[in-house]
């Protein structure tokens, strides 16, 4: 089995977080805290795996 990136792990944080903090947001829906973790997950998808983006948003998520 190949060893999950950083970048694979953060994913699935951000995902879980979203998904613990009521689903993804509906345009009535001004939740700040999911508006960050979207956003904060759409920039994840944009980034490189070496990206610094990366590392800053593993250690904003607490991901090992």
């Amino acid at each position: 089995m190949a060893e999950e990136t950083l970048k694979a792990r953060v994913r699935e944080k951000l995902l879980r977080q979203i998904a613990e903090d009521g689903g993804e947001q509906t345009e009535d829906d001004d939740d700040p805290r999911l508006i960050a973790l979207e956003g904060d997950l759409a920039a994840l998808d944009e980034a490189g795996d070496d990206d610094a983006l990366v590392e800053e948003l593993a250690a904003r998520y607490w991901v090992p």
